[in-house]
């Protein structure tokens, strides 16, 4: 009777593992078969009773489409980007101080940092542009292109785009094809090209996930933030390198990344290329980017703005501050206006404003369509330049000698912002007698034993000339208000 049980036991269970093993292979067989262009997908929570994949139709029996061969465009794209993408090495050298007198007799211990990057030939005699950070505290910039090497020589630099301009001697280099980003599509096929570490060109490719995209990473005062967003691989190393279309044309220079470790975590940003002109154009020309300014401060529509000021919608940017005798309070403008529309285009955000305040210089015109009180309204503001008049600046610094330190004076709309009435910034400490006091680059000295000081020229004159007891106050990187005390 037992061995009768084990047998029935046994047919049972065979039957059972021949079910299964003739359900899973018409699982395989059905899998093998099926046409690789099709997406199989289910919902999260879908319930599939049949067992079948839900297939989402193919869109090739199109009366009208034109089959796009991708890898056919992205070679094209490759070819035409990959060799005007260079490797940018840069070397800096910074003095570490045991902070006491022996600092007097002493000599200070030094390293050496070695640092890269990527960067991007625009011209054919030479102009490459790159990002700020890139280049930034080097003193030597060194470029390879293909299997030459170059010295660089800074342009200039634009701390509120993080891009920056510089050039090596060549002749016939190989420029990139410029577009235009005003053309770029969210959807839209691109191609990310670095040279990172020197390893003769990447390229990934991925779409355009969005445009406009402020992610509060540039610590600029006026920092211009409105990236095109993309989900092609950049990684360190790719920084300053060329986002392209699949015409190989360059439509962004490649910037930063959405991550937490560090690595490239699906979130890729880039500096328009529209941008991209007009800094390199300003910096080639002026050594300075000519900025337009309005003078006044505007935040994004959100639901809680929109109920707490009673508005009709979240469209357009709010206006929450509006400085005296700047070009928007000459322009009528109010605190609580709302601007829907710039130069014809709609505004949905800040950074969108922003950009198109960007492309201007001063002295331009600023047509706006605004609602206010529930009416809409248009006004036209003329822009300025950051000392709130509409002439051409160019870049002026004072080096002095004797010091190993080089200063620049600080604008009126940042002096106002900082809430000072004058200051000095100090803008790159070489080795010298200024190198002992530690103070940092991009302080501003506003005062030297409480004497207010009006030009770079009079803090080298009495920094020169003082002795005994001095306090050196200004504002740091973070605007707060410190000092530094000594005995000379």
């Amino acid at each position: 009777m037992k061995s009768l049980k084990t047998a029935l036991i046994a047919f049972v269970a065979g039957l059972a593992g021949a079910f299964t093993y003739m359900e899973l292979a018409v699982d395989r067989e059905i899998l093998a078969t099926a046409d690789t262009t099709d997406v199989a997908f289910t919902a999260n929570n879908a319930i599939v009773e049949d067992n079948e994949p839900y297939r989402v139709p193919s869109t090739s029996k199109s009366n009208n489409a034109r089959p796009l061969d991708y890898n056919e465009d992205f070679v094209l794209a490759s070819e035409k980007s990959t060799a005007s993408v260079v490797f940018i090495q840069t070397l800096s050298e910074t003095e570490y101080r045991r902070g006491s007198w022996m600092d007097w007799f002493f000599e200070p211990r030094s390293t050496q940092k070695i640092s890269n990057g990527s960067g991007v030939i625009v011209s054919k005699d030479g102009y490459i542009v790159t990002n700020n950070h890139v280049i930034q505290d080097a003193d030597d910039i060194n470029v390879i292109v293909g299997k030459e090497t170059f010295p660089a020589e800074l342009i200039g630099t634009d701390p509120s785009t993080d891009l920056a301009v510089i050039k090596v001697n060549g002749a016939q280099l190989p420029a990139i094809e410029l577009g235009n980003s005003s053309d770029v599509k969210v959807g839209e096929w691109v191609i990310a090209v670095g040279n990172p570490f020197n390893l003769t060109s990447t390229v990934t490719a991925g779409i355009v996930s969005a445009k406009g995209r402020n992610i509060n990473i540039l610590r600029d005062k006026f920092p211009l933030e409105s990236f095109i967003q993309t989900d092609a691989a950049i990684n360190p190393g790719n920084s300053g390198g060329a986002l392209v279309n699949t015409k190989g044309e360059l439509i962004g220079i490649n910037t930063a990344i959405l991550s937490r470790t560090g690595s490239y975590a699906g979130y890729g940003f880039a500096v328009p290329v529209d941008i991209v002109k007009k800094v390199f154009n300003d910096l080639k020309t002026y050594g300075e980017v000519q900025k337009a300014f309005m003078g006044a401060e505007y935040l994004d529509v959100d639901t809680d703005i929109k109920e707490r000021m009673e508005l009709n919608s979240v469209e357009g940017v709010i206006i929450i501050d509006v400085r005296n005798g700047w070009a928007a309070d000459k322009g009528g403008l109010k605190k609580g206006d709302v601007i829907l529309k710039a130069n014809g285009k709609v505004v949905e955000n800040k950074a969108m404003l922003e950009e198109t305040l960007g492309y201007l210089y001063p002295g331009d015109k600023l047509s706006l369509v605004i609602r206010r009180d529930g009416k809409v309204i248009e006004k036209a503001v003329f822009l300025m330049n950051r000392e709130g008049t509409t002439d051409v600046i160019r870049k002026s610094t004072y080096y002095s000698q004797s010091l190993g330190v080089s200063f620049e004076s600080v604008p009126k709309l940042e002096r106002e912002v900082l809430g000072i009435e004058n200051g000095i910034r100090v803008v790159k400490i070489e080795n010298g007698f200024f190198n002992r006091l530690d103070i940092p680059e991009g302080f501003i000295i506003t005062r030297i034993n409480n004497a207010y000081i009006e030009s770079p020229e009079e803090v080298a004159e009495i920094l020169e000339r003082i002795k005994g007891r001095v306090i050196i106050s200004g504002v740091d990187k973070r605007g707060r208000k410190v000092y530094y005390p000594y005995v000379f």
